[in-house]
């Protein structure tokens, strides 16, 4: 959706309940997971890939056009699972002493990516690459913007030795691109989704959802 909108691709969109994904979906889904995305009816399937695909096709350019620093790029990108993992350790967690543990483990993921903000760009960003959004940033703005919510409740101040990161989501963030990209209810559908799963964060939203459930 990020890179969707930073391109001004006109497109349409299905949503699923991911608790009952239909037939359909799992037809043209190997992996069973969002996002899907349907050209010309073939299916494209995992975000990189959907990603690279629309950056080959449709200007303007996201990835740096120097093949070494794209390269770099993509090796940044493969590291969103690690970096994911380590935030939702926190939030992801059944009770407040399960958070404490994913507290110990996020600084180590943190502090990768606040090494290579502050050694792969060359400038002040404010996006991973300088100014211009890329494919790093869409890949994981989701993850931070997720963050950003719940630690409004938590107050780890886990990003506070992370300025770097820090300031990278709070740009991220200020972005209509990247704000938009969700449903508007967003919120309300998250924490219903945190309630549902019983994590502890979910119940520092008491009433917050009801709406969504």
């Amino acid at each position: 959706m990020i890179l969707l909108r930073a391109k001004d691709i006109d497109f349409e969109v299905t949503y699923i309940n991911l608790q009952e994904k239909p037939d359909w979906f799992l037809e043209i889904s190997p992996h069973g997971k969002v996002p899907v995305l349907s050209v010309d009816g073939v299916p494209l399937f995992e975000s990189n890939a959907i990603a690279e695909y629309l950056d080959e096709m449709v200007e303007p350019k996201l990835h740096p056009a120097d093949p070494i620093k794209r390269a770099r790029n993509r090796a940044w990108t493969d590291f969103v699972p690690d970096f994911a993992k380590g935030l939702s350790g926190i939030y992801y967690t059944k009770d407040a002493s399960a958070m404490e543990e994913g507290l110990k483990v996020a600084p180590t993921r943190l502090a990768k990516l606040e090494e290579a903000l502050a050694t792969e760009r060359g400038n002040d960003g404010p996006y991973f690459n300088g100014e211009t959004l890329c494919l790093v940033d869409a890949a994981y703005a989701p993850f931070l913007q997720r963050f950003a919510f719940v630690e409004e409740k938590l107050q780890t101040g886990v990003l506070k030795d992370f300025p770097l990161v820090q300031a990278w989501s709070d740009a991220l963030l200020a972005s209509d691109t990247v704000t938009g990209s969700v449903v508007s209810h967003f919120e309300d559908e998250f924490v219903a989704s945190l309630k549902r799963r019983g994590f502890y964060v979910g119940t520092l939203f008491e009433g917050a959802s009801a709406a969504a459930e």
